[in-house]
């Protein structure tokens, strides 16, 4: 299949005929009724679709095209579907653009304005395309760390320098931001990728436990002790340890652990035995430890142990256009799941994505969406699926609608979208929606579109 594959479904042969020179650029398909549309679909993989709701065996109904449409997305969810109506069935193109349909276009058919439209589908076909394939490539890079943030590649790449070696380093930010995803990439990237990855969470585990999960016990050290136990700082043994919210890690522990970091060696509680142990450490906290140390609840010196490197990861909030590059990886995750056909995020759902704070970072996105793909009804998610409010203005253009009106719209969501897969960079944005830099810059001024900084 080409990107420019176009299948016309109609049972008027002479339109089909009109049709097929119009888009002589395109390597065009025919079909007249439900059945043989599907199978074109599932042979020929069309980018667009052009469809005429009025199709046999009831011609003069809309329930057969509608079903058709229906069958359409649910084999080819990525397919743009334009449907093609008289000038008396707006409610069936309403129904359509319901259903899932990129557009529609009224009879009597102009040539040239439906070649604008199918270009424009395919425009928006071939930038989703491109989204897709760069997240396939991008995750196996940076283990799972989807992003288009300039600050969070250019953390990626630190990791990637930083991985080989044996360094102690430090995860700062707030929680959800993913400090976990970068010390398994720090493993994974490192020459203990073979041994164990063993993390601890030092605020989930009582203080009187927290000694005994790390270091391990003998039997008989304290009631209930009826075996030996490894710790975990031992169970990590030629892989690494990483220690989640140290920054609440109490006083009495700290003093234990900074002794294992300088020596490599530990006692299990009630042990006199030295063990060592070769383990790479990496920690992680959403605390403030510079704060902390100056109000006595944590030691500067381990502080300077375990922080040879320090990472910090930027808040969602603060990583341009992510939480729509995030949203789209969670929702194909989620409707695969949950056995969803893949559903789109609506105007007033970007809108929100972009405008809301995000306090619970990566944590809360990936709850929202699973609720929101859960929610949606036909084959968009909007803001309220989401549970959040749409932003003033940010509202889906109603279907009334001129085709101008819906036509720019378009044009502003194609332009968003790859602005927001370019990280900002025009001629990157340029190159994904084909065209040249000066007319990026005649789109953004049109349109009134300010990119990324």
């Amino acid at each position: 299949m080409t990107a420019r594959t176009l299948l016309l479904v109609d049972d008027d042969p002479a339109i089909l005929r009109g049709l097929k020179w119009s888009f002589e650029d395109c390597e065009v398909h025919t079909a007249s009724d439900r059945e043989s549309a599907l199978r074109q679909v599932k042979a020929q993989r069309p980018a667009v679709v052009t469809l005429d709701l009025g199709l046999p065996p009831a011609p003069d109904d809309a329930v057969e095209g509608l079903r058709t449409l229906a069958e359409i997305l649910a084999a080819a969810p990525e397919t743009k579907v334009i449907v093609v109506t008289g000038n008396e069935e707006r409610a069936h193109a309403v129904r359509a653009i319901a259903l899932g349909a990129y557009d529609f276009y009224q009879k009597p058919i102009d040539g040239q304005v439906l070649s604008l439209i199918v270009d424009r589908a395919f425009n928006v076909w071939e930038l989703e395309a491109e989204n897709r394939r760069l997240q396939q490539v991008r995750e196996p890079s940076f283990q799972g760390i989807v992003t288009g943030s300039d600050a969070m590649l250019a953390l990626c790449r630190t990791v990637e320098k930083v991985a080989p070696t044996d360094i102690s380093v430090l995860l700062l930010g707030e929680s959800g931001t993913g400090k976990e995803l970068f010390a398994r990439a720090l493993h994974n990237l490192g020459p203990r990728r073979r041994a164990p990855f063993v993390a601890i969470n030092c605020a989930a585990i009582p203080e009187n436990l927290l000694e005994s999960e790390l270091f391990g016990h003998e039997r008989g050290a304290f009631t209930g002790a009826v075996r030996q136990v490894k710790g975990k700082i031992e169970t990590a043994q030629k892989g690494t340890l990483f220690l989640d919210e140290i920054g609440d890690m109490p006083m009495s522990l700290q003093v234990k652990l900074l002794r294992f970091i300088q020596e490599r060696v530990i006692e299990r509680v009630g042990g006199r035995e030295t063990i060592p142990v070769d383990v790479r450490i990496v920690c992680a906290t959403h605390q403030d430890l510079e704060a902390r140390i100056r109000d006595g609840a944590f030691r500067e010196d381990l502080f300077y142990r375990i922080g040879e490197m320090a990472l910090n990861i930027p808040p969602l909030r603060d990583r341009t256009d992510d939480c729509v590059l995030l949203a789209r990886h969670l929702i194909d995750k989620f409707s695969a799941d949950h056995g969803r056909r893949k559903l789109q995020l609506s105007p007033d759902a970007l809108a929100a994505l972009r405008n809301h704070p995000w306090m619970g970072n990566v944590r809360e996105l990936e709850n929202r969406i699973k609720r929101a793909v859960i929610l949606a009804d036909g084959q968009s998610i909007t803001a309220a699926n989401m549970g959040l409010a749409a932003p003033p203005g940010s509202d889906a253009p109603e279907v009334s609608a001129t085709l101008q009106q819906a036509r720019d719209e378009a044009e502003r969501k194609a332009l968003s979208s790859a602005l927001a897969l370019s990280a900002g960079n025009l001629s990157a944005a340029a190159k994904i929606l084909g065209v040249s830099r000066p007319t990026i810059y005649s789109l953004l001024k049109q349109h009134n579109v300010n990119p990324p900084s």
